[in-house]
């Protein structure tokens, strides 16, 4: 788990080293074990590394392999990785590290980018060939591992968040009126390849891309997953989806201790992580680090789980660390939080995660997180009224997204309005796609491959990667993600969601756990914004940067500052809070 950043020419000039070496120092906290620069007349690289597989210098980056001319700069880890390397050891290949890194290099060679469909892990990484001048660009199924991109028709870059190519300077900021609408309207999920910024694009998931020397640009995509059934699958009962699916998380589960280092859980006190902690007890891991986090109570939410957190570690004896978030240190670190966003994101627990990550990170560099169970297994409270839709787009939008068009014309200045909804338009292309015949299976496909990618996946590795922490996610092993939807929705949603994964839970963690009202990661005083956090984010939007800029309405803000508990979108978060974090993440950033 590291941060790669880097910059080829497409007309014969030399590449910007000191442009790659800001990039490179904007990710530091990414990587605070080793950084590396490469350089060969119009490529540059750079590199920061968080040392989990083969501690030693043999494994820094950038990874050069003169004999085969390839060089590589990766982020991420390859649960595979050893017995990719016997295979490739078979066919005659010799190496000289231990760690992953050096066999996603060898297997390109050896495979080509069709490679990464032998990987099993998160990984994005970059390969530049000398011989032939190709860059090579890749992303993991899931969109674990993110990879930005700025081009301009002269050069390429690229890096593993968005302020890196900021720092590099040079990018268009202009805000995208796009990107806009899909972040007000599609619940602050922007899908690739767009941000909010329209100098910034960002490289799809399960996706590579092959940038010739002289700038073709030929992009591949090399996985989906198929919503659709053969009639053998329908008729599996739900005790045989339970084993194949206990298996599968189990073989997941130990991929993700693959490391040289030591490997927690952050346990939320949810069925999700639950489980991830009750499979390693079953598979004797110990010791085993637990960590849990919890606000101040707001609004009358509580602000913490601890109490189905404290009965996990209870009933498996984990080494278990409870961090309390007290009001004034929650607005003390929201400055730091935002400022680790690669891009705004609206939910409330990512101050959550940062100061879980903060707290995480002084015990284990590596942890294994439940993020990805609730939109591959069926878990939100919009799954099952879908079961028996006969409008699919329409439901699924009335219920996930923050504002309708209307809304949002009221919101935004007109000079940002496409004059179409972009989100909604979105979301009805890709309802029609092939591959999901069902309502509910069409809005799980959407949920598993684009909301997760750009909201919970993305927002856990920004936090963690703040603080030099890697988090690894075994809901979204593929091959546990292929399996999840071949299960037929009704065991998905019955019980009140999760059902098949509640029964593998009944195998392993208390009942307690299980048969309770569904949780969330509860930061309520950013939801009931009131007192000091209603004048910091009136403060942020009166403020000349916003007045000059423009975003939005002020009559629209002037309704939500009147009173901002009358402003809350379909799945509960603050209008108010959405278009503050804009601003407040354009200014962070100097954009």
């Amino acid at each position: 788990m590291c941060g790669l950043s880097g910059e080829i020419r497409f007309d014969d000039a030399y590449a910007d080293t000191l442009a790659v070496a800001r990039m490179t120092d904007a990710m530091a906290p990414r990587g605070p074990d080793a950084s590396g620069l490469f350089q060969q007349s119009r490529c540059a690289f750079g590199h920061r590394r968080l040392k989990i597989i083969d501690l030693t210098e043999k494994a820094q980056q950038p990874l050069i392999d003169p004999d085969l001319g390839l060089t590589i700069a990766f982020n991420g880890c390859i649960y595979n990785y050893k017995s990719l390397r016997a295979e490739l050891r078979e066919k005659g290949y010799r190496f000289f590290s231990a760690g992953d890194t050096e066999v996603v290099l060898k297997a390109f060679h050896a495979w080509g980018p069709d490679c990464v469909k032998r990987l099993n892990g998160m990984f994005a990484f970059a390969i530049f060939e000398r011989d032939t001048g190709r860059l090579t660009l890749a992303r993991d199924r899931l969109g674990i591992k993110p990879l930005y991109l700025a081009e301009n028709g002269r050069r390429l870059r690229f890096a593993s968040t968005l302020p890196a190519l900021l720092a590099a300077g040079d990018t268009d900021t202009d805000i995208d009126p796009v990107g806009l609408n899909h972040y007000m309207s599609f619940h602050a999920v922007v899908p690739a390849p767009f941000t909010v910024l329209k100098g910034v694009r960002k490289l799809p998931p399960a996706t590579y891309a092959e940038f010739e020397a002289d700038g073709t640009r030929t992009d591949t995509t090399y996985w989906s997953v198929d919503f659709t059934r053969p009639a053998e699958d329908l008729e599996l009962p739900a005790e045989e989806w339970c084993d194949q699916v206990y298996d599968a998380l189990a073989l997941s589960i130990e991929r993700r201790l693959e490391a040289d280092v030591d490997v927690g859980v952050l346990l939320s006190g949810g069925v999700d992580s639950s489980l991830v902690v009750g499979m390693l007890a079953r598979a004797g891991k110990t010791p085993l680090r637990t960590f849990s986090v919890g606000f101040e109570d707001a609004g009358g939410e509580e602000g913490n789980e601890f109490r189905y957190s404290d009965i996990i570690a209870r009933e498996f004896g984990t080494e278990h660390y409870k961090i309390h978030v007290g009001a004034k240190r929650l607005m003390d670190l929201l400055p730091d939080t935002i400022e680790a966003m690669s891009e705004p994101m609206v939910s409330h627990d990512a101050v959550g995660f940062y100061a879980l990550s903060q707290e995480v990170s002084r015990h284990v560099k590596v942890v294994q997180s439940g993020q990805g169970a609730d939109e591959i297994f069926g878990g939100y409270s919009w799954y099952p009224p879908l079961m028996d839709s006969n409008d699919a787009a329409g439901d699924y939008a009335r219920v996930f997204r923050d504002r309708d068009f209307d809304d949002y014309r009221k919101a935004v200045s007109p000079r940002y309005h496409t004059g179409r909804d972009e989100s909604m338009a979105f979301i009805d292309g890709h309802f029609a796609r092939p591959g999901a015949d069902r309502a509910v299976d069409k809005a799980l496909r959407i949920d598993s491959t684009i909301m997760l990618v750009d909201d919970p996946v993305k927002r856990v590795d920004n936090m963690t990667m703040a603080w030099g922490l890697e988090a690894r996610v075994p809901f979204l092993d593929h091959e546990l993600v292929e399996l999840a939807a071949r299960v037929p929705p009704e065991h998905k949603v019955r019980g009140g969601g999760k059902g098949v994964l509640k029964d593998v839970a009944r195998r392993v963690v208390p009942a307690e756990v299980i048969d309770r009202p569904k949780g969330y990661f509860p930061v309520p005083a950013l939801k009931y914004i009131d007192g000091p956090y209603l004048e910091m984010v009136r403060d942020t939007l009166t403020s000349k940067a916003a007045r000059d800029r423009g975003l939005f309405q002020e009559d629209y803000l002037n309704t939500l500052f009147d009173n901002p508990k009358d402003h809350i979108t379909p799945l509960k978060g603050s209008k108010l809070w959405q278009v503050a974090l804009m601003e407040t993440w354009l200014q962070t950033h100097g954009v």
